[in-house]
């Protein structure tokens, strides 16, 4: 079984993916792997630079991901073409480590995805975890995450799909609004339900 997990920046979601792993669950990370597919000699690496240019390049050849980020946040269109350039492969890889996992007999594995719905990447799971936090707590992490005003916060999170937005894909929620005992209380529960198991051996 796949387990997609999900949620808005800022709200938790590596804490959750965290917990899981601590449990032996295999986690595959699509953060981790949108870096792989942009090193130099990729094929989403060169085509980046065909479109972008060598102004996004930092000294070493690699793609400079802030520069890249600054250019797409304001430029939806550029954006756009970005996620056509390297979402595909992204898939690649992870259906790949989930064909691997499959034939080394793991019965679980969770699919780790900021973009897991924007990205339709939830087609390719059998349930969705969704976490998510009080608004002002979110926008407060952020602020304090990323050192930024109140304003550039809100700015990107209204940037990003809406809770009520994901929610309709969810299979399961976890609110990361309160302390770690909580948000584990509650990974306890959506994965005993998951696995249907009374107790999960951590």
């Amino acid at each position: 079984m796949v387990v997609g997990l999900t949620g808005g920046i800022a709200t938790g979601k590596s804490t959750v993916s965290k917990i899981i792993a601590e449990k032996g669950i295999v986690v595959i990370d699509a953060d981790r792997i949108s870096r792989e597919i942009v090193k130099p000699g990729e094929v989403a690496y060169k085509k980046i630079v065909e479109f972008f240019g060598e102004e996004i390049l930092s000294e070493n050849g690699e793609i400079d991901r802030k520069k890249l980020r600054n250019i797409v946040f304001n430029d939806y269109n550029k954006l756009k073409v970005l996620n056509e350039i390297t979402h595909p492969e992204i898939l690649k890889k992870i259906l790949i480590k989930i064909e691997d996992l499959k034939s080394k007999g793991e019965k679980i594995c969770v699919l780790d995805a900021a973009l897991l719905i924007e990205a339709n990447f939830h087609k390719f799971v059998d349930k969705v975890i969704l976490v998510y936090c009080d608004i002002e707590i979110q926008i407060s992490r952020l602020m304090k995450r990323d050192n930024l005003s109140r304003e550039e916060a809100i700015n990107i999170i209204n940037s990003q799909m809406s809770f009520e937005q994901k929610k309709k894909y969810a299979d399961y929620l976890i609110d990361n609004s309160k302390d770690i005992d909580f948000t584990k209380k509650q990974v306890d529960r959506v994965l005993n339900s998951i696995l249907g198991m009374e107790e999960i051996n951590v």
